[in-house]
């Protein structure tokens, strides 16, 4: 499989999302939002587009205070967090007055019930005017709209979908090794919709086609190799029971 970062819709307007808010006017917000269902590639795009980018990328965690956040931004940053909660709200400041960049935070599900530390995100943001990018859950629209103080700085919102037959078209073409035809794309379209289980049939794919020495896998041969998988799978599990 090819080691390369498939581009699909929700890829695109992601990078269209940010382009917005780096361009966007003097005295408009710089947040933006980034919400959907499990396994669109939320946090995959986040990080590629982080590592290509220079961006600051924290991962929000169950019980995280205001504080924990700063230390995990500032050490993100590159710096030795300060210990008083005072000087470490100051040091971030500093760090993104000097040096700024993006800020993406996902996982912001688990902030949506500390008050402080959705602020602290809203102050760092007023006060750098630094463009801080927001990843949450399907529901992570309607709870952050709570916070109105930070929702009014919210410029963009944007929702990853999930993959319809051309985004899976385009995720075989970049990332296949063998030749799918458009039967078999289809087939891999019809059982699945997140990107890990689209992954896994194209690794199918291959190992089929190295197997057999194939060019192309159509239709076919991916559904029986598919129902044989289930069936070792089900043997498996029945064996360990």
């Amino acid at each position: 499989m090819r080691k390369v970062f498939a581009r699909t819709k929700n890829v695109k307007n992601f990078i269209s999302m940010i382009n917005k808010l780096e361009s966007r006017t003097e005295g408009l917000p710089g947040m933006a939002l980034l919400y959907g269902d499990p396994g669109l590639g939320k946090t995959q795009t986040a990080l590629w587009w982080a590592a290509q980018n220079n961006a600051a990328f924290i991962r929000s965690a169950n019980l995280m205070s205001g504080r924990w956040l700063l230390e995990e931004l500032v050490d993100e940053l590159g710096e030795i967090p300060s210990y008083r909660s005072s000087e470490l709200f100051q040091q971030t400041i500093r760090i993104l007055n000097e040096e700024p960049r993006i800020i993406i935070v996902d996982e912001i599900d688990y902030l949506l019930n500390d008050t402080n530390a959705i602020e602290t995100l809203r102050d760092i943001h007023d006060k750098t005017g630094t463009p801080v990018i927001l990843i949450g859950m399907g529901a992570a629209n309607k709870k952050l709209m709570r916070y109105r103080h930070l929702y009014d700085r919210v410029l963009e919102v944007l929702k990853f979908n999930p993959f319809d037959l051309d985004d899976v078209k385009e995720i075989v073409k970049q990332l296949a090794e063998v030749e799918v035809s458009d039967c078999g794309i289809r087939f891999i379209y019809s059982q699945s919709n997140r990107f890990r289980q689209i992954v896994r049939l194209i690794n199918m794919a291959e190992q089929v086609a190295e197997a057999n020495g194939l060019n192309t896998i159509d239709e076919i041969t991916l559904r029986e190799f598919v129902k044989y998988d289930e069936r070792e799978n089900l043997e498996d599990r029945q064996g360990a029971a």
